[in-house]
């Protein structure tokens, strides 16, 4: 399955994303990204002050307004 890193406040996705056989990395700071074929974020602090750095290659979906089964789906269809 794919190495999924998740923001720490997202708990529920967490949980669902391991319930579904991923390897889920917990995003402390930028670094832990590397690796991560997708992250999940929240995007309550998408680009405050307005400078945008990649930290991985994989794909960035935002949480923001989403159910955790919504997440996972997301993330589900992006390897497919």
């Amino acid at each position: 399955m794919a190495k999924i890193g998740v923001e720490q406040s997202l708990t529920n996705v967490q949980q669902v994303l391991r319930e579904k056989g991923h390897d889920v990395i917990e995003l402390k700071q930028e670094s832990d990204a590397n690796g991560c074929d997708c992250c999940v974020v929240t995007g309550l602090d998408s680009d405050v002050m307005g400078i945008q750095n990649v930290a991985t290659q994989g794909s960035v979906i935002e949480a923001s307004g989403l159910s955790a089964e919504e997440v996972c789906q997301q993330v589900e269809s992006r390897f497919q």
